[in-house]
């Protein structure tokens, strides 16, 4: 699967210095430089080279600074990786392949120098928020069928736990988390009932929820 890749991946990037997480607004892995603005690096993870990992690639080159793509390199040295065409065509598009070895050894294939401008502010502005908002590392990159951990659910969850010693007012809980108002207000995951004007307590899902996700380090 896609998250063994992940870990020796985030090791290679952190000895450049990046704060890495993993499935970050869509993108498997997305690292955070020092400095203001950061610099964004994003790697897309995939158990071999193909033609969908570069497409990825430069879709996610619209929003970072460089765009990687990693892969399992084959036992037998007959992937795409080994292919100069591949190189070649990363190499055109700005893209760096990474190499992930059976031990779990990551090394540079291709380097990543991108000649493509950034496109959409927007997607990179969100991108970058959702990173410095989450707390901790708490997706593997390359997850798939399973809920994100997102800074949105990590908020969601700190109600949840309030709201679990009992039923509590809205300013009550925004003293703690300040999105409160507007987490208990949507409602997005049926955790919570209004009980009264501004009271709202915990439904069987919210402590569904506490158990299936403890509440992460801060």
């Amino acid at each position: 699967m896609e998250t063994s890749l992940y870990l020796p991946v985030k090791a290679f990037l952190e000895t450049f210095g990046y704060v890495v997480k993993g499935e970050v607004d869509g993108c498997d892995l997305v690292g955070l430089s020092d400095g203001e603005p950061p610099v964004i690096v994003i790697c897309e993870l995939k158990m071999s080279f193909n033609l969908e990992l570069v497409l990825q690639a430069v879709d996610r080159a619209a929003i970072s600074d460089e765009v990687w793509i990693a892969a399992k390199i084959s036992a037998k040295g007959k992937g795409r990786e080994a292919d100069k065409r591949y190189r070649d065509l990363c190499r055109r598009l700005g893209i760096g392949m990474l190499g992930v070895s059976g031990e779990g050894d990551v090394s540079v294939i291709v380097g990543s120098v991108s000649p493509m401008p950034r496109t959409n502010p927007k997607r990179r502005s969100r991108l970058l928020r959702e990173h410095q908002k989450r707390r901790g590392d708490p997706a593997l990159g390359g997850s798939t069928r399973i809920p994100v951990m997102t800074a949105y659910r990590q908020q969601a969850l700190d109600c949840a736990a309030i709201l679990s010693v009992g039923p509590s007012r809205v300013r009550d809980v925004r003293a703690a988390i300040p999105d409160a108002g507007k987490i208990l207000l949507s409602n997005v995951y049926g955790w919570f009932e209004r009980l009264d004007r501004g009271v709202y307590g915990l439904t069987g899902a919210g402590r569904e929820a506490l158990e299936r996700w403890p509440r992460p380090d801060p």
